[in-house]
């Protein structure tokens, strides 16, 4: 059983929205474990929202390029240890430089990116290398997406100066200047809605009898005394609600109450006179899971001036 200490306690907090005492109640009954944690407070009615993904901690930066006609994209986060250095140019210039590579060649991983050429500097590697050792602080290449598809356009958001970064791929006859617009609409309700999927049809069998199981005992909480079937129809709108929530196309459409994205997608669709059908998503935010290094701001600066 691991250790419940107050940070573990405060990190559950942070992901669920449930007060101190039962993140601590809920750590207990699981043996310290977050996941199962999580679960154990959805199911006793006591997570305001579970949320997706761990606590947003690590610093770097996402970007991506785009060919001439959007018809090929590459999106990469690269962490550093601090918020000093992702910020300063020469990371952002280093960043951006490394989408480019990584459009511009065959890239299946992270790791395919590292042995490609970095101009004639030597590979991305030795690149890579060099800069951690002039700049004295450690950064790496956490992941990487080459998006090429027969007759898709590729289209993206970046929020928060490239904290956040979002692809949205459209299988459209249309050309990227007519879907620009819409695109943009569909990666900025990404970026906040966080779906898990584009649509229904895309979701994970694992993922929906996990959620199955969360409803189910859920609604046996609330209602001890209902027989298994009268459970079964209870969870069924839930169920449905639940999937409407992290699935792209079903979600309401932020900018535009009363609609969905897919409706959305469709009207600009009949707008423009040529079929429109969001294919594709791909969302980076920097640092998802990742534990942030715990630093007094003036000493991280006397670093880097030492440096």
């Amino acid at each position: 059983m691991a250790e419940i200490t107050a940070a573990l306690v405060k990190e559950l907090r942070e992901m669920t929205g449930a007060g101190m005492m039962d993140c601590k109640k809920a750590l207990v009954a699981t043996e310290g474990s977050i996941e199962k944690a999580v679960d154990y407070l959805r199911e006793n009615g006591l997570a305001k929202a579970a949320k997706k993904s761990g606590r947003i901690a690590a610093e770097g930066l996402v970007r991506f390029a785009f060919n001439e006609d959007n018809t090929k994209a590459c999106i990469i986060e690269v962490n550093s240890e601090s918020d000093f250095v992702s910020k300063s140019p020469e990371f952002i210039e280093f960043v951006e430089k490394l989408a480019k590579i990584g459009l511009e060649n065959e890239i299946k991983c992270e790791n395919c990116l590292l042995s490609k050429q970095y101009g004639d500097e030597g590979t991305v590697q030795e690149v890579l290398t060099a800069k951690i050792a002039k700049i004295g602080e450690n950064m790496k290449i956490r992941r990487v997406e080459k998006l090429q598809e027969p007759g898709v356009k590729y289209i993206g958001y970046s929020h928060m100066g490239g904290k956040i970064g979002v692809i949205i791929g459209l299988k459209t006859e249309a050309t990227a200047e007519e879907v620009t617009a819409c695109g943009k609409d569909v990666a900025m309700q990404v970026c906040s809605m966080t779906p898990k999927f584009v649509s229904e049809a895309e979701i994970d069998p694992e993922y929906l009898a996990h959620e199955k199981e969360v409803l189910i005992a859920q609604t046996k909480n609330e209602s001890p005394d209902k027989p298994d079937n009268i459970i079964e129809k209870m969870i069924a709108g839930r169920l449905k609600k639940s999937l409407k929530e992290v699935c792209l196309l079903d979600q309401e459409f932020v900018k535009m109450k009363g609609t969905s994205v897919k409706q959305y997608v469709d009207s600009v669709a009949k707008q423009i006179g040529k079929p429109i059908e969001v294919v594709k998503m791909i969302r980076f935010e920097v640092g998802e899971g990742l534990q942030k290094r715990e630093e007094n701001f003036a000493e991280e600066v006397a670093k880097q001036m030492q440096g």
